[in-house]
């Protein structure tokens, strides 16, 4: 019986041996990590800094339109600079917490973002803006990546898949909140009042993860060499079929997601005549199809594959965005397109968590940069997305439908092409029972060398 990846991991020319760890939640002997309700509480708000940064600002662009006298185009460029700070430093961090560990950069980045709010709630001038903004992306990525990366370096299996799946409801539901929580602000505020509100968020993150967060990646399991190698790790992972495909799986699925929340303004406000309160409801099924997705999900997968889960969900949500394009298409009314809109997020709640899970299983030893890839993979898809959307007939629920349906498409194809799942059924076990018995030899497996290829 083959042993899962993360128990028969190699360990490269790089990389120190391995000390022993459990088999379910990866902790090495000896450790005390937080509670599980603790780790969630911190992993999540972790996470949510990427989509409140991107997010929380965008009901400002008006005001910031007339305040600094530019364009609406000039004030884009603050939120692409922001998903290229958030991609690049995902790279960049995941790399380095693989060699030096993870609460070091973890604990200056978060004090950088501080900082950096600070200096962009002062500023008065666009190019001020628009670097600050790239900053504040670089640094805030690291909450994102480590949050990843940790869970991936505690949890192993169904747990990890079950943990993630938590995580994946914040990443789902941030981006839709965090507009209308920018908006409360202003009607209370200034734009800059945002900026001032996130260096607070940014402290607060500082001093819990100062005061509850542990070193997750020891010395021992740390990537020897310094950086180089580390970045080469990139070249590995790059390099294998099965991760390229999760990636990619992982991003066209985002994709709905992201065509979503740059169309849904426009469509139902301005297409169907939704009053706020209207479109805030309409919001509120969107985030209620996602998480109660992603919840089930970290259900199922304590006793199914989140191989088998991802081959229901993609061709589901194909389907149905086919549906939603029809109706579009048709012109059947506001009703029938809110419940595409909810069916495709629903489905998408599934596909979210279980593809980085079958990734970040398969590298446990550079869940890092494995993290990183995710990630930015993720921003950079949106940052392509959303303007193709938007290039489109405003007054028409058919350019997002249409985007959804490719993005279902591509993903569906990569999923069987590339990330070819009877090979993952056949190669990585999912099963309670097996884990229990594997554990003992497992263990001992994890502490030895085992011959391998140089992880680069």
């Amino acid at each position: 019986m083959p042993l899962r990846s993360d128990q028969s991991t190699p360990v490269s020319a790089g990389a120190a041996p391995v000390p022993p760890r459990t088999a379910v939640t990866g902790r090495t002997d000896g450790e005390r990590q937080p509670s599980r309700l603790g780790q969630l509480l911190m992993f999540g708000a972790l996470v949510a800094i990427g989509p409140l940064t991107i997010d929380i600002y965008l009901a400002a662009f008006p005001t910031l339109v007339t305040e600094l006298g530019t364009t609406e185009a000039a004030v884009q460029l603050t939120l692409t600079a922001t998903l290229v700070g958030l991609a690049i430093g995902q790279l960049l961090i995941g790399a380095v917490a693989d060699v030096i560990g993870r609460r070091r950069p973890l604990l200056a980045a978060l004090t950088a973002y501080v900082v950096i709010s600070m200096v962009i709630a002062l500023s008065n001038s666009l190019e001020a803006l628009v670097v600050l903004r790239f900053l504040q992306g670089l640094v805030a990525a690291a909450g994102m990546v480590l949050s990843n990366a940790m869970v991936r370096d505690l949890y192993s299996g169904s747990q990890m898949a079950t943990f993630i799946s938590r995580l994946f409801l914040i990443v789902g539901v941030a981006p839709i909140i965090a507009p209308t929580l920018g908006a409360q602000f202003l009607h209370f505020g200034t734009w800059r009042t945002i900026f001032w509100a996130l260096a607070v968020f940014g402290l607060v993150l500082v001093t819990a993860a100062l005061f509850f967060t542990r070193e997750t990646l020891p010395p021992a399991r740390r990537r020897q060499g310094g950086i180089a190698p580390a970045l080469r790790s990139y070249a590995v992972l790059l390099g294998d079929r099965r991760f390229v495909g999760l990636v990619l799986t992982a991003c066209t699925a985002m994709g709905a997601l992201f065509a979503y929340i740059s169309s849904a303004t426009f469509i139902f406000q301005d297409l169907y005549g939704m009053s706020t309160q209207e479109y805030a409801l309409v919001f509120a099924g969107g985030a209620g199809a996602l998480t109660v997705a992603s919840q089930v999900n970290g259900f199922l997968v304590k006793k199914i594959h989140p191989v088998r889960i991802l081959m229901v969900a993609l061709p589901s949500g194909l389907v149905i965005s086919t549906l939603l394009l029809a109706a579009a298409l048709l012109d059947l009314g506001v009703v029938a397109v809110v419940a595409g809109v909810v069916l495709v997020l629903g489905a998408t709640g599934f596909v979210m968590p279980n593809a980085p899970v079958i990734a970040l299983n398969d590298h446990g030893e550079r869940a890092g940069s494995a993290a990183a890839l995710l990630g930015a993979g993720n921003f950079v898809f949106g940052a392509l997305i959303a303007p193709v959307t938007g290039a489109f007939d405003a007054a028409s629920a058919v350019p997002m439908a249409a985007v959804m349906v490719g993005c279902g498409a591509v993903s569906l194809l990569v999923y069987w092409t590339l990330a070819r799942p009877r090979d993952i059924l056949a190669t990585m076990p999912w099963n309670e029972d097996e884990a229990d018995v594997e554990a003992a030899p497992a263990e001992v497996a994890a502490s030895q060398p085992v011959p391998g290829p140089a992880a680069g």
